[in-house]
């Protein structure tokens, strides 16, 4: 079973996850959430500067702050992943939203391939803000890859582990997409109610794409291909997808 729980501080539901993240968010009555990137992914610690900076200036908590997409170096070891998120989670923390060891938050946090940045940074981030009656039900689904969480580690669990074969991706897309279904429908959203799909992966997924993307609606927006891996060794396709009305690049 699925818990959701609500962020109140935040105006938001969430997909109860493991400590690092949440599996997903989605706006309150009364509320809608705002997307901002960067042109440049910015320093973990710029950018979580930027972060408190852009909130406090439309007048919300920091409790506000629902997702947020990393960019990394390259793929962590287990225990490098775990010890990052430790700190990560600390500032979260500070600003009221990491409480009693749950964390409302959504995450993706992604490796580029080509170009990496020196040091772990932010992308993007999500927010929630008041809105009308009449405002668009908006969302953000963590990223996940073919391997679930929540386990004693993922490289026991991976889907396919080791097979980049045009049968091993299928496989593990599948697994992805479903799990991106489950957790958009455990908030009361499907594909229909997505306004952009990311897939993350330095793998050929053509000859997929129209069978297991395109044709059960997940590119209905069109799709996002960024040439980078998921966040841990082993790991080969990561996807996450939102659903909101306004967007704004810094």
């Amino acid at each position: 079973m699925t818990d959701v729980l609500s962020f109140a501080a935040g105006g938001y539901r969430y997909v109860k996850g493991v400590f690092q993240y949440s599996a997903g968010v989605a706006a309150e009555a009364g509320f809608e959430i705002e997307r901002v990137r960067f042109r440049r992914p910015l320093p973990l610690a710029d950018g979580f500067r930027v972060v408190e900076a852009q909130i406090r200036g439309m007048g919300r908590p920091l409790t506000a702050f629902c997702a947020c997409e990393l960019r990394s170096p390259a793929p962590f070891t287990e225990e490098g992943f775990a010890a990052f998120n430790r700190v990560y989670v600390g500032t979260l923390e500070r600003w009221g939203a990491y409480r009693d060891g749950l964390n409302p938050v959504a995450r993706s946090n992604v490796c580029p391939e080509l170009n990496p940045p020196a040091e772990p940074s932010l992308h993007a981030f999500s927010y929630t803000v008041p809105a009308d009656a009449e405002a668009m039900p908006s969302f953000v689904i963590a990223g996940s890859a073919e391997s679930p969480e929540g386990k004693a580690n993922y490289r026991d669990h991976i889907v396919r582990r080791g097979d980049a074969s045009p049968a091993g991706l299928r496989e593990k897309a599948r697994w992805v997409l479903g799990e991106m279904e489950r957790r958009m429908g455990a908030l009361g959203f499907g594909w229909r109610d997505a306004t952009a799909t990311q897939l993350y992966t330095v793998h050929d997924v053509h000859p997929f794409l129209a069978d297991e993307i395109v044709r059960r609606g997940a590119a209905g927006g069109g799709l996002t291909w960024h040439f980078c891996r998921p966040p841990v060794v082993e790991l080969d396709y990561e996807m996450d997808v939102r659903g909101v009305a306004r967007e704004i690049v810094l």
